[in-house]
């Protein structure tokens, strides 16, 4: 499990990873400490790279480049257009290149300032650079926050599916800043809520009761935060490359939710919102095909809509392709899908025993009548 340790109103989570080891540290208001976390984590660097995107950077680019050049640090920033489209090996690529071209080497440090699709992209590059470089994960979203800055999955898209290019690079600090959550347009605040109760639906019972509790008001961040950190960590640090099952288990929803969201072409859905229906469809397999009741699978799937949340596939979106879509995804094993299934809301498991049928009823359902 994660040391976690509180002082000064920052909540450190300490990672322990077989060859790894790093503090994901959450506070309010921290980002213009980042030099002096970087000095404590022994990753301080004088040539540093920041790259971000077109609608983090106004916001919090100025600040935290201003923090780095304070402490005699050169800054390069780098900005690639919002949105998944970004999330590619070109963009990869020209981000690499933006890094030669400014002199950056092996000694250089690279930071991902943003959400998830800079954090993936950033890190994918630093893995490569160079043949690999230290990185620092900044997280904006809660999807970010509570999901993909944690872990060291790095990687982009192609036009066959969703992250099926990438590397393990574990990042060497999260800086995890509730601050950045309250700038967040209501629907990308929300959209972070469907990785949340994924981790309730796997993990922690009581941390649906809370979020039901806390609804969509942006207060008690800092424990919401690191309690989903902490368990994210604790399946990773268990099973870090997902060569035991374990990690496995995070992909609950994520089957169908990421064939819908390559179907719907990336950028028309959040993450969070094709997740969401993924759940949905994946809350209804597991009282087929496992033994949640029906009224904790409807508890779920009403915890979603609290966050405005879909649950109904819109009718242009074609079955057909989201299951070519799901043919190509990562957790298909021989042909077979490892499908996460829970037994009760805090357990899952992995199963080979769910019909592609049936995953093909359960895609059907989600269309509106």
């Amino acid at each position: 499990m994660p040391e976690i340790s509180e002082i000064d109103g920052l909540t450190r989570i300490s990672l322990s990873l077989e060859r790894d080891r790093y503090d994901v540290l959450v506070g309010d208001g921290i980002l213009d400490r980042l030099p002096a976390f970087l000095v404590e984590a022994g990753i301080f660097r004088r040539r540093v790279a920041i790259v971000t995107d077109s609608n983090v950077e106004p916001l919090y680019g100025p600040a935290v480049v201003q923090a780095l050049r304070a402490a005699d640090c050169e800054v390069v920033e780098i900005a690639v257009p919002a949105g998944e489209a970004s999330k590619s090996m070109e963009t990869v690529t020209e981000v690499c290149r933006q890094m030669l071209r400014s002199g950056l080497d092996r000694k250089s440090l690279l930071i991902a300032l943003g959400g998830g699709v800079v954090g993936d992209l950033a890190g994918f590059a630093a893995a490569i650079f160079q043949r690999g470089i230290p990185f620092v994960q900044i997280p904006t979203t809660i999807v970010s926050q509570v999901d993909s800055s944690v872990g060291g999955k790095t990687g982009v898209n192609t036009p066959e599916g969703k992250n099926l290019l990438g590397a393990f690079h574990q990042p060497s600090l999260v800086i995890a800043d509730v601050a950045t959550l309250r700038s967040l347009p209501d629907r990308e605040y929300n959209e972070g809520f469907a990785e949340i109760i994924k981790h309730a639906a796997i993990r922690d019972a009581g941390l649906l009761a809370h979020v039901e509790s806390l609804g969509t008001r942006r207060e008690r961040l800092i424990p919401l935060i690191a309690r989903n950190i902490a368990i994210k960590g604790a399946i990773v640090e268990a099973d870090e490359r997902e060569t035991l099952g374990l990690r496995a288990l995070l992909n609950f929803g994520h089957t169908i939710g990421h064939g819908i969201e390559n179907a719907a072409g990336y950028g028309e859905m959040l993450h969070g919102e094709a997740i969401s229906l993924g759940l949905v469809a994946a809350a209804r397999l597991s009282v087929a095909y496992s033994s949640l009741k029906q009224e904790e699978a409807d508890r779920l799937i009403a915890a979603l809509r609290q966050f405005d949340l879909p649950t109904t596939l819109p009718r242009h979106l074609s079955r057909a392709a989201i299951l070519e879509a799901l043919s190509r995804d990562k957790k298909f094993e021989e042909g077979k899908v490892r499908f996460v299934l829970t037994p009760r809301i805090g357990d899952a498991y992995v199963s080979s025993d769910v019909p592609l049928g049936a995953i093909e009823d359960a895609i059907l359902t989600l269309y509106a009548p």
